[in-house]
């Protein structure tokens, strides 16, 4: 070896994940995992069933087609229409992916050059950076900052350069819960327009809206023929084992997108594209009751979790809530989360590794709430105690 460091430069400081550190944690101390976002009971009984019948049945056991099987292309256009009324053709303007994390990565390796800028919200999901980061572009934060989390819109315009390539943007937003509003969404629209900048946009939380409404960006004036739209079945039908996500946008991004997606995983998930296919033609009933579930549990442990003492900033939209410790006492959140098992048997996230500049989210904790109620509780006691 000529004793160059093994991991390329560009993935520096991108090592082991918060989530698997922290779920680690969580195995090793048996504590209640409130840190990573996926849920503890699985969806709906008939799509898994929906999932076995592919599989005896012989469909996607072998490659699927690399846009994805034409029963869930069709399925994501309709449901993009039923929900926003947004027309795509299935052959050519929806591409599935090995969820919306492929979807991530491939969009910006496929239209990022080195040295491009990409404006995204901090804090940000943090396969973000390194995806970014792999493309061999810079990101630029646009930072949310507490109580409301709103986005400034002047320091969006200042943080464009002749250099900013792509704005990458999530909404209902992970991890502060905020949701876009029709005027900010109009404004960041306008923005892209004026400069021709390109939006990727992560939706996957499209269904868990509280207050306020989902508006694809891509629904707004110019914004067709710049917007890469993306979303998945993972938190909208808790199945986040499947990895089923989407691409949707005008023929030439996603041929674009395509390109790159094909020389990632090529194809995946064949059975559950069918599965998922089915999902998305559940009645309106299901999105609804999802929510309001959801909506419930939030209720339920922002209550518990101010109770406890904790600073709550409640989300608009998502499964997770953001808090802040120092009303605590406590000065450094990843601190307190590294010793929050052993203390009262819960695992909650810190913010500042979704950053920058951890100083922004140095005492901001996350906590997910896509766990049964008796869990909710038990750990809401854990907390208090």
């Amino acid at each position: 070896m000529d004793g160059r460091p093994l991991l390329n430069r560009r993935l520096d400081g991108h090592g082991t994940t918060i989530f698997a550190e922290m779920s680690a944690l969580a195995v090793r101390t048996g504590a209640i995992n409130l840190g990573q976002g996926f849920p503890d009971t699985d969806g709906p009984e008939e799509i898994r069933e929906a999932a076995v019948r592919a599989l005896r049945d012989g469909r996607g056991n072998q490659y699927p087609p690399g846009p994805g099987v034409p029963e869930l292309r069709t399925a994501v256009a309709a449901h993009q229409r039923r929900f926003y009324g947004l027309d795509f053709d299935p052959d050519t303007e929806v591409l599935v992916t090995a969820g919306a994390t492929e979807a991530i990565a491939a969009s910006l390796l496929a239209l990022l050059e080195p040295g491009d800028e990409v404006i995204a919200f901090e804090p940000f999901y943090d396969s973000y950076a390194a995806c970014i980061a792999m493309a061999g572009a810079v990101r630029v934060p646009l930072t949310l900052r507490a109580p409301d989390f709103r986005p400034d819109l002047d320091a969006l315009r200042d943080a464009i350069t002749p250099r900013t390539r792509l704005l990458l943007l999530n909404s209902p937003h992970n991890p502060t819960g905020m949701v876009l509003t029709r005027e900010e969404g109009t404004a960041i629209a306008e923005l892209a327009v004026e400069h021709d900048l390109l939006v990727v946009t992560d939706e996957v939380y499209e269904h868990l809206v509280f207050e306020g409404e989902h508006i694809p960006l891509i629904s707004l004036p110019g914004m067709r023929e710049r917007t890469v739209s993306i979303s998945s079945s993972g938190k909208t039908f808790s199945f986040t084992g499947w990895k089923v996500g989407w691409v949707t946008g005008s023929p030439a991004l996603v041929a674009a997108v395509r390109t790159a997606k094909q020389y990632l995983t090529f194809v995946s998930a064949g059975p559950f594209q069918y599965a998922v296919a089915e999902a998305l033609h559940l009645p309106d009933a299901y999105f609804t009751d999802f929510r309001e579930d959801l909506r419930g549990k939030r209720d339920l442990l922002s209550a518990g979790l101010a109770d406890a003492g904790f600073e709550v900033y409640r989300p608009q939209g998502t499964y997770f809530i953001t808090t802040d410790v120092s009303a605590l006492g406590e000065k450094d959140g990843i601190a307190f989360c590294r010793g929050l098992p052993e203390r009262c048997g819960v695992v909650a996230v810190p913010s500042a590794v979704f950053y920058d500049d951890p100083e922004a989210g140095r005492t901001q904790v996350r906590f997910a709430f896509c766990k049964q109620k008796g869990v909710l509780d038990e750990a809401v006691n854990r907390l208090k105690g």
